[in-house]
């Protein structure tokens, strides 16, 4: 039987939702505010779950305290308090939609972690704003 954990983290960061193809006025209208030239910010909370078999040996899915530094370490040192359009690598080339962190958190985690266990990725931009990925 399969069970489910999961850690809460969180970052803040900032971002501009921006299509550099399109005119200024034509990347306002679809992205609104989100598309300010001087960047706008979201405290962001991730949720990283693991579905599996719990070990024999533990009872554990996964160690969650391993799990928590992994997480600190790959992805929240990385963001908090970046500029994500500025700061990192993964988003030079890439517009940091909520969509588009949840699928970038997942694939630096996913090599990260044994294969056989499912990885999701919950992203909450805000209270009521949250993707998940994959999706079901």
């Amino acid at each position: 039987m399969k069970v489910k954990v999961s850690r809460k983290e969180h970052f803040n960061a900032a971002h501009r939702l921006y299509n550099p193809a399109w005119t200024d006025e034509d990347n306002r209208k679809v992205f609104g505010k989100c598309a300010n030239p001087n960047y706008h910010g979201h405290n962001y909370e991730v949720v990283v779950s693991l579905t599996g078999t719990p070990d024999a040996d533990t009872g554990y899915v996964f160690d969650m305290k391993k799990l928590s530094d992994l997480v600190r370490e790959h992805v929240t040192s990385k963001f908090d308090h970046k500029n994500l359009n500025l700061d990192t690598d993964h988003f030079k080339n890439l517009n940091p939609t909520a969509e588009n962190i949840a699928k970038v958190i997942w694939s630096i985690l996913r090599d990260k972690i044994d294969k056989s266990l499912d990885l999701k990725i919950t992203l909450y931009e805000t209270e009521r704003n949250f993707v998940e990925y994959p999706a079901d």
